[in-house]
C-alpha cells in the first residue's frame, strides 16, 4: 500500500460516521452562544458575545459524529420562528439561566411548547442548567422539579449543571448527547 492510500484511508478512518442536528434553543441571555463557543472549541473569544440575532451554526466532530449545532436567538420577538429549524432535529439542547429565577417559569413555558411540536416528539432533550458558577444560581435539581422535567415519560431526557463561562459540565452533557444517541441506535 503506497503512502497516498495510506493516508486516505486514516483520513476516512477519522470522518465522522454519523451527522446529528442539534437544536439549542432557550430565554435570551440564557448562555446559548457561548455553550456553542465552548463545543465548537472558539473559546478565545467567549467573554465577548453579543445576543444571536437570528441563528448561528458550527459543525463539530466528535466521537465518531458530526455535530451540526443550530443556536437560535432566544429573543421573544424571535421565538415564534424556532419552529422553522424543527425539521429532521435529532437532540433538543434547551439551556436555561440558573442564576434568574425570575424568568424560570417563562423558561418552563417555553420549553412546554416545544416538547408538544409534532416534528420533536420523541427528540431527546438535554436542559444545560447554566451560570451554575454564580452565587445565587438554583440547582440543576431544583430547576429539574419546577420545569417539571421528571414527569416526561415520551423521551430521554438529562439535566446538566454546567457554566458556559468557566465551561464545567458541558463536556459532560455532549457526553450524554452522543451516549442518548448510541443507544437510541441499538433500539
Amino acid at each position: 500500500m503506497g503512502l497516498m492510500q495510506l493516508l486516505r484511508r486514516l483520513s476516512e478512518l477519522r470522518k465522522p460516521t454519523r451527522k446529528l442536528r442539534i437544536l439549542l434553543l432557550g430565554l435570551d441571555n440564557a448562555g446559548k452562544t457561548t455553550i456553542l463557543k465552548v463545543i465548537a472549541k472558539e473559546t478565545q473569544d467567549k467573554d465577548q458575545v453579543e445576543p444571536t440575532r437570528g441563528f448561528n451554526i458550527k459543525s463539530v466532530n466528535s466521537s465518531g459524529f458530526r455535530l451540526d449545532v443550530w443556536d437560535i436567538g432566544g429573543q421573544r420577538a424571535l421565538r415564534p420562528y424556532w419552529k422553522n429549524y424543527f425539521e429532521e432535529t435529532d437532540i433538543l439542547i434547551y439551556v436555561v439561566d440558573s442564576a434568574d429565577p425570575g424568568r424560570l417559569e417563562e423558561s418552563r413555558v417555553q420549553l412546554d411548547e416545544l416538547l408538544v411540536e409534532d416534528k420533536l416528539t420523541g427528540v431527546p432533550l438535554l436542559v444545560f442548567a447554566n451560570k451554575q458558577d454564580l452565587g445565587m444560581a438554583l440547582k440543576a435539581d431544583d430547576i429539574s422539579n419546577d420545569m417539571k422535567l421528571t414527569e416526561l415519560t415520551d423521551r430521554r431526557w438529562q439535566i446538566q449543571p454546567c457554566s458556559a463561562k468557566t465551561e464545567e459540565g458541558i463536556a459532560d452533557g455532549i457526553d450524554w448527547v452522543l451516549k442518548s444517541v448510541k443507544a437510541s441506535s441499538k433500539n
